[in-house]
Order: structure tokens, then sequence, then C-alpha cells
């Protein structure tokens, strides 16, 4: 079964970094388009950034210049790199893949302290 497994999250100081990585397995990975969501307490579920599979990409204007999202075929992983990270950043990151139907991982908690 299609499974997304989501790792990379943690507790982090304002300014610091994170790397988050999902690994997809059970489907071709090279077919899927693959975005990061995120969700606060109270808030509804956003997008983050997104990658097609031709790996044209787009973000939120609140993470413009700081998020990079990649991916990397050869091992079905697509990656969030967070740089200069901010309190309002903290959420849980949820790993997002798309082709006829649509999946998403369990989520990892992010935490940015001040």
């Amino acid at each position: 079964q299609v499974q997304l497994v989501e790792s990379g999250g943690g507790l982090v100081q304002a300014g610091g970094s994170l790397r988050l990585s999902c690994a997809a397995s059970g489907i071709v990975f090279s077919i899927l388009d693959m975005g990061w969501y995120r969700q606060a307490p109270g808030k509804q579920r956003e997008l983050v950034a997104h990658i097609t599979r031709g790996t044209t990409t787009n973000y939120a204007d609140s993470v413009k210049g700081r998020f990079t999202i990649s991916r990397d075929n050869a091992k079905n992983t697509v990656y969030l790199q967070m740089n200069s990270l901010k309190p309002e950043d903290t959420a849980v990151y949820f790993c997002n893949a798309n082709s006829r139907l649509n999946y998403w991982g369990q989520g990892t908690q992010v935490t940015v302290s001040s």
C-alpha cells in the first residue's frame, strides 16, 4: 500500500534551521506531485510548498525566501529545507502526494522557540 514516512521535525530556536524529509513507497514516485502543508492549533491546514513531477515549485508568501522544497526521485523522497525559522512557523507539517488519488503522511511536529 502507498505509504508516506516523514522525519526531521523537532524543537529549534528562532533563526535556526530544520530539514524535513518524506519518503514514499508503494507507488512510482516520479509521477507524483508533492507538497508540504502545515496546521497549527485552531487554524486550517495551509499549503506551505509544492513541487510538480516536472520540478516546478511554488511557496506560500509567508515562507518565500526562507523555505526550499526539492525532490530526489532516486530516493523516492521530497524535502523541505526550512531556514530562518520563526515562532509563527510552529505547526504540524504534513507531506502530501497526488496522482490519481491523494495521500497524506502522519505529520511531524515543528516547534520554534523565541
